[in-house]
Formats: C-alpha cells, sequence, structure tokens
C-alpha cells in the first residue's frame, strides 16, 4: 500500500490551455488496459525537458534529445508527445531508434506535422521490441479521445507498477492573471535521481520564453526528482518535460528571478515535489516514508551525498521496514559516504525530536523505546548534523520490503 497517498480526484486537476491529451488501449504489452498517451501541444508552445544520466539510454531518450535540439530556436517547435507503456523500448539498438522514429512519423503524419516536433517516451521491460504498428494501430483513438480535462486518465496510462496514478494541480496570480499548474508523474521502482524509472509531465499556461525552458527544467528536477531515491538504480527511460502554452494574460516572463518569474517557479517547484514524493510514496513494496536532512556540511553537494549514503543502505532500509531502531546503521553509512576528513565527533544524529547520537557517540538520555515509538510512523524524518559548516540538503527515500522482492521477480510476468 501506498504510504499516505491517495489519487487526486479529477475535478481537482485543472485543465490547462492549449494542452490536450488523449488516451487509449494499443495492447503494447497485455490487453485491456491504458497503455498509449498522446499529449497535443499549441502552437508556440514553450518545452524544456531533463533527461536520464544513464549511459545506456533508451532509443526514446536519444531520439527526444536529437528533435529537441532541432527545434531550438525553430519557428514551428515541438508539438506533440507519444507516451506507450509495457515496453521501455532499451537495450534494443538500432532496431530500437527505427521503431521509434516510426511511431513518430505515424503521430506526425495522423497530425500533418513534422517528424522531429513529436517527442517519444517509453517505459516498461526493457530489452525487447517497442511494438510500433500497434502505436500506429492505437492513434486515431487516443486523437479522438484529446481533450484538456484527461489529466486524471493520462496519469493512469503511463503507470507501470505504480499502485496509485499521481497527479497535482494549483493556480497561482501572475501580474494579475491566473496562471494554471498541472503535472503527473509514473514511477515506484528503478528509482535513483539523474533521474529515476520514471516519466514527469508538467505544464502550465503561463507565457515563458523559450530560452528559460532548459534551464527551469533542470532547476526544477534538481529540486525535486533529482531529490528521491527507491533503490538506487538509475533507469534508461528517465524523463522530466516541462511545457508553457504561453496563452495567460500576463506579459512574457523573461527573468526566472524577476517577481514573476519567482512565483511561476515557486509554483511549478511546489506540484513537482509533490509528484516526485508520490513516486517515493508509492515505491515497489514501501510502508515508510522517510525525509533524510543532512545539515552543517561544507556544501549542499556533501550533504547530499551523505543523505543518499543513508538513503540506499539495505541494512538502514530494511531495518526502518521492521520498526527496528537499530540506528548505529545510519551513522555507520555516514561513515561510508565518501567525505574524507569528516570528524566523526562532530556527529549529530536525529529521529524525529529523538536525540540518538551527540558527538558521534550515543546521547546520555536516549532509550530505545523512544527511537521504538518514532521508528512505528509511516513518516519519518532522519536529521543528520556535520558539525563542519552551514550548507544543508534533503532527499526522500522509503524502506525496503518483502514485497519490493516479489514485485521485482514477478514484474515481467
Amino acid at each position: 500500500m501506498p504510504v499516505n497517498l491517495v489519487a487526486t480526484p479529477a475535478e481537482l486537476l485543472y485543465p490547462v490551455p492549449g494542452l490536450r491529451w488523449g488516451i487509449a488501449e494499443a495492447g503494447i504489452r497485455k490487453a485491456g488496459r491504458k497503455d498509449l498517451a498522446i499529449l497535443l501541444l499549441a502552437e508556440g508552445s514553450s518545452v524544456g525537458a531533463v533527461f536520464t544520466q544513464n549511459r545506456f539510454c533508451a532509443a526514446p531518450v536519444q531520439i527526444c534529445r536529437e528533435h529537441l535540439a532541432l527545434n531550438a530556436g525553430a519557428s514551428h517547435g515541438i508539438r506533440a508527445m507519444l507516451i506507450n507503456t509495457g515496453n521501455a523500448n532499451a537495450g534494443t539498438g538500432s532496431d530500437g531508434l527505427m521503431r521509434a522514429h516510426a511511431s513518430c512519423i505515424a503521430l506526425a503524419r495522423e497530425l500533418n506535422l513534422a517528424p522531429e516536433q513529436i517527442l517519444p517516451f517509453s517505459t516498461g521491460v526493457i530489452m525487447e521490441p517497442l511494438p510500433h504498428e500497434r502505436i500506429a494501430a492505437g492513434l486515431p483513438a487516443a486523437l479522438a479521445d484529446a481533450r484538456e480535462d484527461n489529466w486524471a486518465r493520462a496519469a493512469e496510462a503511463i503507470m507501470t507498477t505504480d499502485t496509485v496514478p499521481k497527479a497535482f494541480s494549483t493556480r497561482v496570480n501572475i501580474a494579475g492573471a491566473s496562471v494554471t499548474v498541472t503535472g503527473i508523474s509514473k514511477g515506484a521502482g528503478m528509482i535513483r535521481p539523474n533521474m529515476a524509472t520514471m516519466l514527469g509531465f508538467l505544464g502550465t499556461d503561463a507565457c515563458v520564453s523559450q530560452q528559460l525552458m532548459a534551464s527551469l527544467a533542470r532547476e526544477l528536477a534538481d529540486g525535486s526528482f533529482n531529490r528521491v531515491t527507491v533503490d538506487g538504480d538509475t533507469s534508461t527511460n528517465d524523463s522530466f518535460v516541462v511545457i508553457a502554452t504561453n496563452q495567460a494574460a500576463h506579459p512574457p516572463i523573461t527573468s526566472l528571478d524577476s517577481p514573476e518569474g519567482q512565483a511561476l517557479r515557486g509554483a511549478l517547484l511546489g506540484i513537482a515535489r509533490q509528484l516526485a514524493q508520490a513516486i517515493v510514496r508509492d515505491g515497489e513494496g514501501a510502508t515508510k516514508f522517510i525525509s533524510i536532512s543532512v545539515e552543517q556540511g561544507r556544501t549542499a553537494a556533501e550533504c547530499r551525498q551523505v543523505a543518499y549514503a543513508i538513503a540506499h543502505s539495505p541494512l538502514v532500509k530494511t531495518a526502518f521496514f521492521a520498526s527496528d531502531p537499530n540506528l548505529g546503521r545510519i551513522l555507520a553509512a555516514v561513515g561510508y559516504a565518501g567525505i574524507e576528513d569528516l570528524e566523526q565527533t562532530g556527529i549529530d544524529l536525529y529521529l524525529d525530536d529523538v536525540l540518538v547520537a551527540r558527538q558521534g557517540g550515543r546521547h546520555v538520555d536516549y532509550v530505545e523505546a523512544d527511537g521504538q515509538r518514532v521508528m512505528k510512523q509511516s513518516e519519518i524524518a532522519i536529521r543528520v548534523l556535520l558539525g563542519r559548516g552551514t550548507a544543508s540538503d534533503t532527499v526522500w527515500t522509503c524502506d525496503l520490503s518483502y514485497d519490493y522482492v516479489k514485485i521485482n521477480a514477478d514484474y515481467r510476468s
């Protein structure tokens, strides 16, 4: 069961003017499930994206990068996105590139666009040929279904091992105009930043210069999706896309540091963080949502390094699953995080409000019953104070349960 996560009702997801989702059942891997989604963008939309840093990236990731580069500064721009589940089209070599290109060509013909105006995305099983003929056959139904209020169904259509569709929405006032922000994501396992087996699509009708979109997408990813981890595996298919349709009634935002830019960035980051944290809450087999904050570091980078050492430790994660306050495992992870000049006598460790360790040793007032009380909670905060500076950072993770093994052992069945 997901940790304190329920699907957002469709009526609470605001349509984004200029974006239309269409959903279909194409039988890509299994019959009878939504597995094909298209997103149609109004002409003049601005697009930014970040992708996996896995060098063995999937064919659609390679093509997305290529098409975004071809459209940089072009007058026509990206006009549609094509997403399939059930097949990752990764580890498929030149044949996979051909099949992804063929899918783009099929949608481009339906829309009277150039293929490079299409961005393809795939998620699912690796090293299997993409059935692009089924995708092409499903396009008419998806196009006939396209409408602005389809975000909830789109969130369902991009799911794989997710148990809850992930979608959130908000509105913000910018220069006197109401601006909508709505986003969806998918992901539950093979999750590790830069990025994770996750797809994320964040849309707004704000007016944003295309020149800002790449940096905006990177900043949003760094503040959200690049702060989550379930199992430490970096996927081949991670993609996060930010779209601004430029249809809101406010002057174009040309600087993210302007009051208008800051207001939009805050709204986008809020939704991006909800989407990212939802992935952890729905982590495969997760029973605990864990926030790990590392403070008093010399740099934010070293704080993240320590936080991820804790978050990726199987011993730490299984202890949290068992509600076992075997908290020396956390200190051990801090020690092997790779901070060479770290002094253990400067380290304090908190479990929620409980001071567990002071200056590298068990606090004199700590009793295991206090640790046990916190460990039984469904949401837990770990704080590590390094005692060497003023920097800090936070990552979000979950525990590691029996069900994680079962889900991944049976993934292809």
